[in-house]
């Protein structure tokens, strides 16, 4: 592990040493959305119809570099939400799943297309609903609050919550593993 990734490191990779050899294989991000990209609360309004989601602005940037160096992300979701599609739209992320059954069916889906294997991913879920998908992906990541059982299976667990930075410190993983983190960390600050 380079000493670049300690420099900037959130999560103290000594507890999950696996991670960083499986981050440095990762070909696709796929992602739950309610307890992932966003806290998990579901907003009502007076309609009784979905309201809110809140997203957090450094994940989106997380996404986007990861985009810039040819790793795509993926939406797999139980819920449909406008919402949702939107900031996938505004994200740039064409694999979005919504109102899914059976997760591990729309993984295979997206990886046919792809022409990428399970191994190739990594899967960031919160809960029961998302073991189908992280079953046999290369890197099976869990939010700081994700269900116990679901960090139990997880090959690294974040230390930020779901729609709080969870999904960038992923993404920094990635970036660090496959040594592109200090390139583009460059490119900004130029």
């Amino acid at each position: 592990m380079p000493s670049a990734f300690n420099a900037h490191n959130t999560n103290p990779l000594s507890q999950y040493p696996q991670a960083w050899d499986r981050a440095s294989a990762i070909k696709l991000l796929v992602l739950d959305v309610d307890g992932v990209l966003t806290n998990g609360h579901v907003l009502f309004g007076d309609n009784g119809k979905e309201s809110l989601k809140a997203f957090d602005i450094q994940d989106g940037l997380g996404i986007k570099l990861l985009e810039k160096i040819g790793i795509p992300t993926a939406i797999i979701t139980g819920r449909s939400s406008e919402m949702v599609l939107a900031r996938c739209e505004e994200l740039g992320i064409k694999h979005v799943h919504m109102g899914v059954d059976n997760k591990a069916i729309a993984l295979e889906k997206i990886l046919q297309s792809l022409e990428l294997k399970s191994t190739d991913c990594a899967v960031m879920g919160d809960d029961w609903p998302d073991f189908q998908m992280m079953k046999s992906a290369g890197l099976k990541v869990c939010p700081a609050q994700g269900h116990e059982a679901v960090k139990e299976t997880a090959h690294f667990v974040t230390t930020r919550s779901g729609g709080s930075g969870a999904v960038r410190e992923v993404c920094d993983l990635i970036l660090k593993a496959q040594n592109r983190y200090e390139e583009l960390l460059a490119q900004a600050r130029a």
